[in-house]
């Protein structure tokens, strides 16, 4: 699982896991360049049991990979809510989509829910309209028919951003 290099043109999946949706969105960077490929959501059907429906998101996710073979994934961290119980069980389909990218040798990438925000609005408070609309300037041709497949691709836009500080440190340091 190895860093592509900065320049070369590089297929970025970002996933926001939930139990009801989880968003997934592909783009491509290529240097300071967002192309847009696709995005949309795992839906598993709501009567089905926990673990029935973390194989679905399982299931949809490794078909997305399949479809669109990224070389790099990134997913959101979840955040800590006051109801425990629903935390745990975020945090479970946050495994499945972490899961299904390291199974297909993915590397994936972790980013706080307010560092998505910041990189792609520039401020770490913003809400999913603002989102939305600097989802359309850097990426125009995109049309996420969810907010949880918007706030997938603000998450792969943010791993495409943060992944060349990332490398450019490493070239620096001799790594």
């Amino acid at each position: 699982m190895k860093a592509q290099p900065i320049r070369a043109a590089v297929r970025i999946i970002g996933i926001d896991p939930g139990l009801r949706r989880t968003g997934w969105g592909v783009i491509e960077s290529e240097g300071n360049r967002l192309i847009y490929v696709g995005c949309g959501s795992v839906e598993p059907p709501d009567d089905l049991p926990l673990a029935n429906r973390l194989l679905a998101i399982h299931e949809g996710l490794a078909k997305v990979l399949a479809d669109f073979q990224p070389l790099e994934a990134a997913v959101e961290q979840t955040f800590v809510n006051k109801d425990g119980v629903a935390t745990l069980k975020l945090g479970q389909a946050r495994g499945i989509a972490m899961l299904a990218p390291a199974m297909f040798g993915i590397s994936v990438a972790e980013y706080a829910p307010n560092q998505v925000k910041k990189t792609v609005v520039g401020a770490g408070h913003a809400d999913k309209g603002q989102i939305a609309v600097m989802l359309k300037i850097l990426l125009p041709k995109a049309e996420p028919p969810s907010a949880d497949a918007a706030d997938a691709l603000a998450i792969a836009i943010t791993h495409a951003h943060h992944r060349q500080g990332q490398a450019l440190r490493m070239k620096v340091a001799g790594l």
